[in-house]
């Protein structure tokens, strides 16, 4: 019998993931693994991107992992979904083949994490932590497609200090909060201790953060540091 999906209970305070994934051995090795490392917790494991998303705005994960094909839609759908409508959720997509083209196109939905399904256990929990440390996360598989994808680009096409990216850095603008986050974040402290000295719980944290990842265009802590610093917000 085939099981869509599963509710796992748990009140503790480790982040939680959500996991999709239609086949059934990656399934299990992913659940294997978050269910193995005693600093995250399952919320559920689904196997289809209509589950994912109903399990989505019912236990608004911290994590979710997922498939980049589903049988019933494109992962990229429910990217759209939890970007849309949990931006506290952090996103982790997984596939099986190396396409440049879609991982960007996931980068630009919402993903701020990318594997490939061959990468160890112990790579899937790093992952997720450097996920909800802040961190973009992507796997030296990835990394290595997505460089060379660049490295391709005719230089005119290639990212640079354009017009464009002055006049954006130049309209960008923080709130208050935002800019103490950020102050502290830059000095490397954690969300949960950012959280503790201005009185907010780490989730509230995280949410502040990836909107201001939002608004400078970036998808790390690094980044955010690096282009607060050239927009002089810092």
């Amino acid at each position: 019998m085939r099981v869509d999906w599963g509710l796992i209970l748990d009140t503790n305070l480790h982040p939680s993931v959500l996991i999709v994934e239609d086949e059934a051995q990656y399934l299990y090795r992913c659940t294997e693994a978050v269910l193995g490392d005693p600093g995250l917790r399952l919320v559920g494991a689904v196997t289809s991107g209509a589950a994912a998303i109903a399990l989505l705005d019912m236990c608004k994960p911290d994590v979710m992992l997922i498939d980049s094909s589903l049988p019933d839609m494109l992962g990229i759908e429910v990217i759209r979904h939890a970007a849309r409508h949990h931006s506290s959720t952090h996103i982790l997509v997984m596939t099986s083949s190396a396409d440049t083209a879609y991982v960007l196109a996931c980068i630009e939905a919402g993903a701020t994490g990318y594997l490939l399904k061959d990468v160890p256990a112990a790579r899937i929990c790093l992952s997720i932590h450097e996920l909800c440390d802040g961190d973009a996360s992507i796997g030296p598989g990835m990394a290595r497609h997505v460089l060379a994808y660049f490295e391709q680009m005719p230089a005119a096409a290639a990212p640079g200090p354009t017009t464009g990216a002055v006049a954006h850095r130049e309209t960008v603008s923080l709130s208050q909060r935002e800019s103490d986050i950020l102050r502290l974040v830059a000095k490397g402290m954690a969300f949960s201790e950012v959280g503790s000295l201005l009185s907010i719980s780490p989730h509230t944290v995280v949410t502040h953060v990836k909107k201001i990842y939002r608004k400078l265009a970036v998808h790390s802590r690094g980044e955010a540091v690096f282009e607060a610093s050239q927009m002089g917000l810092l």
